[in-house]
């Protein structure tokens, strides 16, 4: 069953060396297995992550194996069912030309997907912009015409109030953000809230602590777009890393803030090399770290003693599964009429203009540009 003609090709844009630019190429597309869907992307994010899996930083975390097609947050819309794929994770009945979000596959056998309802932590997970095209399934990532959703793949059907270009998000950032609250628990009125990073992780927090209803909301980060943003979003105050340049005249700020005591929850998705030493300063005693954008193998120094003689609870946070991806969604549409989740998006870019727009989101030119496949090269 199929919605349109399909090619026997999918033109992709592909790493195939580290740190070299992306070349288009002509992917064949696969047969579907049981399970599987096939999509034709609509739209794909360009995260961090895809940056740092261009440049190979990404593969001193786990093992990348060239050439792969970057890009896992993405929206597609499908175009052919594998048997037994017509239901979303949520139950929902798909049709061909439904639009879905889509996660990493995990393998549904091990300890983490069976026992501890963790699968995120499958050892046996095949990862989108991870995992080489140059075998079957052959389309593994979100910068492509066409993409392969795995048979153990969770999918979650966009609802119509969703606007596809804030849908990417809901497939990585939002989802990353959802997780971290869902670890961190409640949020009271009373309490105060530091988010480090003003990034797209950083600014779904910050509207995410707002509903939650956060005493004051403090976002450190830059460049002054983003935290510009970050205010509109319900930040009660920013910090600029670029002005304030040394983390002892941060966490004055945060002091002068909090009456002198710190956050009682710092939340930390910058990614940044010394966030998380200096977010546990920013906390007061008995309060709560959850720390998601620590990505990279870079190594700190702590005296472990201030964790326990300060009783602060620490919490990592990793990824999303098909549970918070259709939490994402849903938080994107109750609240479309209070944020500007469109705001976020700063530039779209066909395929031919992937390099560009890799570059201009490491000079931190871009929030969240998009990569349309289907964008005319006549666009501006």
């Amino acid at each position: 069953m199929t919605w349109e003609r399909i090619p026997t090709t999918s033109r992709a844009a592909v790493v195939t060396e580290f740190g070299k630019p992306l070349e288009i190429r002509e992917v064949p597309i696969p047969d579907l297995q049981r399970g599987a869907l096939l999509v034709k992307i609509e739209a794909a994010g360009i995260c961090g992550t895809d940056v740092h899996v261009v440049d190979g930083a990404a593969a001193a975390s786990q093992p990348i194996e060239l050439p792969i097609i970057p890009g896992h947050e993405m929206v597609g819309r499908v175009v052919q069912f594998g048997e037994d794929a017509d239901r979303d994770s949520a139950g929902q009945q798909l049709a061909l030309g439904d639009r879905i979000v889509f996660t990493h596959a995990a393998c549904g056998r091990c300890f983490y997907c069976t026992v501890s309802k963790q699968p995120g932590l499958c050892k046996e997970r095949t990862m989108y912009a991870f995992t080489t095209c140059a075998r079957e399934p052959y389309l593994t990532g979100g910068f492509s015409e066409y993409c392969y959703v795995f048979p153990t793949s969770g999918r979650i059907r966009v609802p119509d109030e969703v606007e596809t270009e804030w849908a990417t998000a809901a497939s990585c950032a939002l989802r990353s953000v959802v997780t971290s609250f869902q670890r961190l628990g409640t949020i009271e009125s009373y309490q105060n809230v530091v988010i480090q990073g003003a990034g797209p992780l950083g600014l779904f927090a910050t509207a995410m602590a707002n509903v939650a209803g956060a005493n004051q909301i403090i976002v450190i980060g830059g460049p002054d777009s983003r935290l510009a943003l970050a205010r509109e979003w319900g930040a009660t105050s920013t910090i600029s890393v670029a002005e304030h340049t040394r983390a002892e005249a941060r966490e004055n700020l945060v002091r002068d803030l909090t009456g002198g005591e710190g956050a009682d929850i710092v939340m930390e998705f910058s990614g940044a090399r010394t966030a998380f030493s200096e977010g546990l300063d920013l906390i007061r005693d008995g309060g709560r770290y959850v720390v998601t954008g620590q990505m990279g193998p870079q190594e700190v120094t702590i005296t472990p003693v201030t964790i326990t003689r300060r009783h602060l609870t620490i919490l990592g946070s990793w990824s999303g599964e098909a549970a918070q991806y259709w939490r994402a969604l849903e938080f994107l549409k109750n609240y479309r009429e209070r944020f500007d989740f469109g705001a976020m998006i700063t530039g779209r870019y066909h395929l031919d203009q992937v390099n560009e727009a890799m570059e201009r989101m490491q000079r931190f030119e871009e929030i969240k540009p998009l990569i349309l496949p289907t964008l005319s090269t006549d666009a501006p």
